[in-house]
């Protein structure tokens, strides 16, 4: 699962062929898209349909044909159709780097035209380039802070968001003396693992990889953080007797909005599910080992165009269209994500319509990302979901864990 959290099963039409033109000779083009809707109401087909509408009436002929999948299936959605020879014209997806490797996608510069290539936030466009050409097109993006429960911190007698893994460990003691049932939740179970790891490595001086994108995903200050998660968190029972590697991030959030949780790391979407609820909350700084983290992650979405179909010029249009301001504003806005693009984030940061959202856009321009460049992330992901959680149990050896990923890791990338 991505950024986005949770998503609901969207009705799947019947598949067709994709990109062409159809037998009256009208363009026409095929997209496929993740749900970011948490039911029916506000599913994201409405937006992409309203979209496909408006784009049609700017250019006569033309046909968008839009599906909208959920996130449990439209990565594999998109991947069974390319394997079948059906690619779509364009997929809004969580990664691309693979299909890129395979020379399935066209290069950004292909497709797009300067203005909209050159109002990409830059650490973003980094992320979504393959040997210094960028294939992926990021989407929306999030980042992390620190949720804290107003009214149990208040009982707990918790004055201040804590600003180090010690305070942050002595907030949880107090939280539990109170009685709260959850003091903090840490969700290493298999729908966001990847992420809530990466938010401790970074808080260790850590991380998925170094500056010239090498894993070190069993450094030391990475085999530090979960051996403090093992001994000073879940080993003094302060993650409410529930197992990490079992506990998923939407867990968490429902027992967020249920006010059993007196904190946890949060993106903006738990903002307004914990509304909905009534919760009285916070939002700061993620704490780090020794102070407040430096660093903060980020994560991304991905669109990107394939090139089966040859509808290279039609795709561009259409991404031109998508990616203009209002476009992107009312697609971020609507689900509390962060736009990848310098002007839709200007004229956020410009609106106080937006300012919850203030403190997440800050974090995002210097932000660290997932490896998705590497063909190698997809099995390394689903590797740490499986196995990242058996770090912080009872007699566990995060060092052993975490050198059983980076060997497979380091053997992927050696492979290639």
């Amino acid at each position: 699962m991505t950024a986005a959290g949770a998503a609901t099963a969207a009705l799947a039409p019947t598949l067709t062929a994709c990109g062409g033109t159809t037998p009256g000779g009208s363009k026409k083009l095929k997209l496929i898209a993740a749900d970011y809707g948490d039911k029916p109401a506000n599913s994201s087909k409405k937006y992409w349909d309203d979209l496909a509408n408006a784009f049609e009436k700017e250019h006569s002929g033309v046909k968008v044909d839009v599906e909208v999948y959920s996130w449990t299936e439209v990565d594999k959605k998109v991947a069974d159709l390319v394997a079948a020879g059906k690619a779509p014209d364009i997929a809004q997806i969580g990664a691309y780097a693979d299909f890129a490797a395979a020379g399935k996608l066209y290069s950004v510069d292909k497709m797009l035209s300067i203005p909209t290539q050159a109002d990409f936030i830059t650490g973003l466009v980094r992320a979504g380039e393959v040997h210094r050409v960028q294939y992926g097109l990021p989407f929306v993006a999030s980042t992390r802070l620190l949720f804290y429960n107003k009214k149990l911190f208040a009982k707990a007698g918790v004055a201040k968001a804590p600003q180090t893994w010690g305070e942050l460990q002595a907030a949880a003691v107090k939280l539990k003396a109170a009685g709260v049932k959850i003091p903090f939740g840490l969700p290493l179970g298999p729908e966001e693992a990847p992420a809530e790891t990466f938010l401790w490595m970074l808080g260790a001086g850590g991380g998925y990889t170094d500056k010239n994108g090498a894993y070190t995903i069993a450094s030391n200050e990475n085999v530090d953080a979960f051996t403090w998660l093992r001994d000073e968190l879940v080993g003094k029972d302060l993650v409410g007797g529930l197992d990490p590697a079992r506990t998923n991030r939407q867990d968490v959030f429902d027992a967020f909005t249920r006010g059993e949780v007196g904190m946890l790391n949060g993106h903006p979407t738990l903002m307004q599910q914990a509304e909905g609820h009534g919760i009285e909350y916070e939002m700061a700084p993620l704490p780090g080992y020794k102070g407040l983290s430096t660093a903060t992650m980020g994560v991304a979405d991905w669109m990107m165009a394939f090139s089966q179909g040859g509808n290279r010029e039609l795709a561009g249009k259409f991404l031109d269209f998508v990616y203009s301001k209002p476009n992107v504003l009312r697609f971020t806005g609507q689900y509390n994500l962060l736009p990848v693009t310098e002007s839709a984030s200007a004229a956020m940061q410009g609106d106080r319509a937006y300012e919850k959202l203030w403190q997440f856009l800050a974090g995002l321009q210097n932000a660290h990302f997932y490896p998705a460049d590497k063909t190698s992330w997809a099995k390394i992901s689903s590797m740490i979901k499986e196995k990242i959680g058996g770090t912080v149990r009872k007699g566990a050896d995060p060092r052993a864990v975490l050198s059983e990923i980076d060997r497979e890791a380091t053997a992927l990338e050696a492979a290639k």
